[in-house]
Parts: structure tokens; C-alpha cells; sequence
């Protein structure tokens, strides 16, 4: 059961909220880690939930979100695009969330959660950089040492914000094993994690992974949606006809779908990256499409929909986007996906970049 909660004066959090946050969504998620992970994630589960219930910690969240992120975000009318394609299109703008995406608003929130926990130290993944940059973020703000594990191909296709980790303090550790990308950064952050959990905390970018973290990451990134409700019924009077969002592991669709799963006149439409198109090799997806074109199975702690050859191995996946790389997606998102709340579509990397060079050229 989703609902809101009231937020302390004057803070513009006020998130959508999982009073008994699932451990699992219809047979999605659950807790397939090993052993030693099982007591840290548990503690972290109990920590956050106990946090959320805390004035002083949403405060403190509202405060940095409103004063140090810039929330909130505007939403745009586009009008040239919305003339162009004959129907009414706003655009929730986050890439004006400080570090130039809404990877922040997730990151401030877990960052703080390890605070009063007593950690010391973050370790995180990144694929296209935006998480890892929003790390590094709080990392200097907050006073934590921080690591962040990125694909060597991540690395070579994203220099930039390399540079602007590293600029903030943080180390970045290249990631040689596997497919070097995304999928396998989060592997080497969970191994990190195991042996280091007393004084570490694994700050996870995406919605998707083992319990807390999907319900956690969906939570924090709410603000979105949240907004987009307040400022769509300021500018029309009514709810949306359609919500779309990217989708990779799915931070970025649930923050903002997250607010309307129970207004169903609102058409949720996740987009996946069709990359080459909807083919494989043996080892290789030429797509990222999960939700459209995976199966069940586990990947990094959840039951989920994944790319999986027939002997169950993870295929690697492929996108023009870095971030959108990626050979699962997270449970929550399967599961609403499965029950028709979230109709999913693909776009292929020719699709996407001719929908880039149409926006930046009409707005």
C-alpha cells in the first residue's frame, strides 16, 4: 500500500512513502544474497524505515534537496515539440538537479541514512557516470571517503564525468572483468560491500537489486512525481493523459510513476532501449529491453525479468546509452509491468537519437 506522508513545514520532500515497505512485489524482489549480506541489508532496512519516521532527518533530506539539489525541478511546456507532434508535451526538467541529473535526489537521501548509521565510507556503480558523480557529491558534502566502480568500456565512453568524480575526491575503480559495463560494476561494488558493510555503505543507483533498496531508491526519488502532480494540476487544472519515462534498472520511471500508480486514468509507459534491435548472439542482447523481451530470474539479489540465455547466464545487454546498459531492471517495475499498470515500449538507439536530435533542435 503506497501513501503519502505529511512533511515538516516548509520541506519539499514530501515523498510517496511504503508504510511496510514489501520485501517482495507479487513474486518480484526478495533477498538473494549471500549470507553475510543478509544481517547489513536487514539493518539497513530497519535503519531507513526508522529514519523515514524521523522529523529531523526528513528536515535535514528537505533542506539539502531544496537548498543544495534545487528542488524543485521545473516542468516545461514544450511548445515547439508539442506543435510538432500534435498533442501536449511538459518535460519534468531534472537535469537541472544539481550534478545535471536526478540521480542526486537518491543519493542525498541513502547518503544521509549511512550518516546515522556511522558509516564512513561509500562504494557505489556507475554506468553512464550521472550516479557516480551524484556520489561523489554527497561524498565531499557530507564528509565520506568514496569509491565508485565503473566499466572500463563506462570509463572510456564517459570521460567527462570521470573527470568530475575524481574532481570531488572520489577514487574511480575500473571494472576489467565480464562486459565492463554497468552490469558488472555492481558486481564488484556487492562483492566491496561484503567483506567492508561494518564501516561501508553500498549506495545503489537504480531501483532494482535486493530488498530495501528497491523500495529505498523508489521512495527518495518520489520527489519527482510528486512535483510533476503539484505543477501538472497548476498548469492544466487535471491529471496527465500519459507519463513516460527511460528505463534501465528504473529509478528515474518509478520516482516519477511511483505518485500515480493509483490514478488510473494516467497511462505509465516505460521505454527500454531497443539498441540494434530485438536479436542475440549466444553471450550478447543486442538491447536492453528487460521488461519487453527478458524472463524471470536473479540478478543482484532479486527476482526480476532479466536477458538470460536458456542455460540461465546473464547475456550482456547493449545500448547508445550507458546508463540504460543493462541486463535486468528492478522488481517493482516487473511486477507492475506484469499486471498492466506500466505499459512498456522499446526505442531503438536510431529511434532515440533521431527523438535527441529533434528536441535539441526544436527547443
Amino acid at each position: 500500500m503506497i501513501s503519502t506522508l505529511e512533511s515538516p513545514a516548509g520541506d519539499p520532500l514530501n515523498a510517496v512513502i511504503s508504510q511496510n515497505a514489501a520485501v517482495k512485489f507479487g513474486r518480484y524482489g526478495g533477498l538473494f544474497v549471500p549470507e553475510t549480506l543478509v544481517q547489513p541489508l536487514k539493518e539497513l532496512s530497519q535503519s531507513y524505515h526508522s529514519l523515514m519516521k524521523d522529523d529531523s532527518f526528513r528536515e535535514e533530506l528537505g533542506l539539502l534537496l531544496k537548498n543544495f539539489a534545487g528542488r524543485p525541478t521545473a516542468l516545461y511546456h514544450a511548445r515547439n515539440l508539442s506543435r510538432k507532434l500534435g498533442s501536449k508535451v511538459y518535460l519534468k526538467r531534472e537535469d537541472l538537479v544539481h550534478g545535471g541529473a536526478h540521480k542526486l535526489n537518491n543519493t542525498l537521501g541513502q547518503a544521509l541514512v549511512a550518516k546515522r548509521m556511522g558509516k564512513t565510507r561509500l562504494i557505489a556503480e556507475t554506468g553512464a557516470g550521472q550516479h557516480g558523480v551524484a556520489t561523489a557529491i554527497v561524498g565531499a558534502n557530507l564528509g565520506f571517503r568514496t569509491q565508485i566502480y565503473m566499466g572500463e568500456v563506462d570509463i572510456e565512453r564517459q570521460k567527462m564525468n570521470v573527470y568530475r568524480m575524481r574532481l570531488m575526491g572520489a577514487e574511480v575503480i575500473p571494472v576489467r572483468s565480464g562486459s565492463r559495463t554497468l552490469k558488472d560494476a555492481i558486481n564488484e561494488a556487492m562483492r566491496d560491500w561484503a567483506s567492508s558493510f561494518d564501516h561501508t555503505h553500498y549506495l545503489l543507483g537504480t531501483a532494482a537489486g535486493a530488498h530495501p533498496f528497491p523500495s529505498m531508491v523508489r521512495d527518495f526519488q518520489s520527489v519527482i512525481g510528486q512535483e510533476t502532480k503539484e505543477q501538472i494540476m497548476q498548469a492544466e487544472g487535471r491529471l496527465p493523459d500519459s507519463i513516460v519515462a527511460c528505463v534501465g534498472g528504473g529509478s528515474n520511471a518509478m520516482g516519477i510513476f511511483a505518485p500515480f500508480l493509483q490514478d488510473e486514468s494516467v497511462r505509465l509507459i516505460a521505454v527500454e532501449a531497443g539498441g540494434r534491435g530485438p536479436g542475440c548472439t549466444d553471450k550478447t542482447a543486442d538491447h536492453g529491453a528487460s521488461l519487453g523481451l527478458g524472463s524471470d530470474g536473479v540478478l543482484h539479489g532479486a527476482l526480476t525479468k532479466i536477458l538470460q540465455d536458456p542455460y540461465g547466464q546473464i547475456l550482456e545487454s547493449y545500448s547508445v546509452a550507458a546508463g540504460l546498459d543493462y541486463p535486468g531492471v528492478g522488481p517493482e517495475l516487473a511486477y507492475l509491468a506484469e499486471k498492466g499498470r506500466v505499459t512498456t515500449r522499446m526505442a531503438d538507439d536510431q529511434t532515440a537519437m533521431k527523438g535527441f536530435h529533434a528536441l535539441s533542435k526544436l527547443e
